[in-house]
């Protein structure tokens, strides 16, 4: 501190940098729509609700512990597994946003055994698929979990009050997905969203405005990154030709380094630590699931379109396209291999090495 005369001169406080173009994701997606002169503002309405919903869940995961919402709920869902409480209120959470929002005819989530059709909205043009709360295993341990979405446009002959719906009419393949993305909620919930054709966006959410803020603009994977990410606990049930790719990724030849591992146990947070730094995510199918262990339609679909936008690839087990695979049923399954370009390309270069 400077003196003069004896006197403590105190330095000039500095004026505070603010922020006033804030993008918000409200922004976000009005000015996207503005893009678009045949859009009718559906989508952007259905977009609305899916925030909603996202910001109740963060909400509720913050406060979970405070109020008693973690532990069973006494129950489990349609796949087996056991329903936490905030399972079941993410999942009472969106059936109502959607149903609310009036513009959705049909919700398929990993906690209902049969799709929800919403015959008052019988004009209502999207198809919603969602994991609630995805990860949810780790709730207890304060673990990172996310939601999942993907958005449908459903064709017009299943729009009307004269027509009906069914499941059968969102079995399709995620290169049908006009949006999609996830939502991880942790320190900060964060949010991945992209549409068909565009790029992947991220947002933060900033609890004292209460809004999702865009943080990261076009997110880009990069080509190849020395980091893998799996459960090496079910080794034993891997196929041969996975277990040969793994090996390679540990042992490179002399004057490589090994790959790091990196394997939280949430798709959610794998996936979104895969995005930001690059590498791969990877749940093969394997004796013990022969289908695989993720859903196609609400989980692997929706990601795999998130990490194409990205500039990424995304398999199944048999090295075929995420995107083009159809589901059998809304909770059919796959194996899947997804992230950087590179990493990828090995996966597929290792199979069919075992094929030949």
């Amino acid at each position: 501190m400077a003196t003069i005369n004896g006197s403590n001169i105190h330095p000039p406080v500095q004026q505070e940098k603010v922020n006033t173009d804030i993008v918000t994701l409200t922004r976000f997606l009005t000015e996207e729509q503005a893009k678009h002169p045949e859009a009718t503002g559906d989508f952007t309405l259905l977009c609305h609700a899916l925030q909603f919903a996202f910001k109740s869940i963060a909400y509720y995961i913050r406060r979970a512990t405070l109020i008693n919402l973690t532990g069973l709920a006494g129950s489990s869902n349609t796949t087996g597994d056991d329903q936490k409480k905030l399972d079941v209120i993410g999942n009472d959470v969106f059936v109502s946003a959607m149903r609310g929002s009036g513009k959705c005819r049909i919700l398929v989530s990993e906690e209902e055994e049969d799709a929800i059709l919403f015959n008052e909205s019988p004009n209502a043009r999207y198809g919603v698929v969602c994991d609630p709360i995805d990860g949810s295993s780790n709730l207890d341990a304060g673990v990172s979990v996310g939601t999942i979405f993907g958005v449908f446009k459903l064709p017009g002959s299943v729009l009307g009050p004269e027509n009906t719906i069914s499941p059968n009419d969102i079995l399709l393949p995620g290169t049908e997905l006009v949006a999609s993305g996830f939502t991880m909620y942790g320190a900060s919930a964060q949010l991945v969203i992209t549409m068909r054709g565009g790029s992947v966006n991220g947002f933060t959410m900033d609890n004292a405005l209460g809004e999702f803020i865009l943080t990261h603009p076009d997110m880009r994977l990069p080509s190849k990154r020395a980091i893998y990410s799996v459960n090496e606990g079910n080794t034993m049930y891997w196929d041969e030709w996975v277990k040969a790719y793994l090996d390679k990724l540990k042992f490179p030849p002399e004057g490589e380094k090994p790959y790091s591992s990196r394997y939280i146990g949430s798709m959610v947070a794998d996936a979104y630590r895969t995005l930001l730094y690059g590498g791969i995510f990877a749940y093969p199918s394997d004796k013990k699931s022969p289908k695989g262990k993720l859903r196609i339609l609400y989980e692997c679909a929706p990601m795999a379109m998130v990490f194409e936008n990205a500039g990424g690839l995304a398999v199944d087990s048999r090295m075929e396209r995420l995107l083009s695979v159809v589901p059998a049923h809304i909770h059919d399954r796959s194996g899947v291999f997804l992230g950087s370009k590179d990493e990828v390309q090995k996966v597929i270069d290792t199979y069919n090495e075992f094929q030949k």
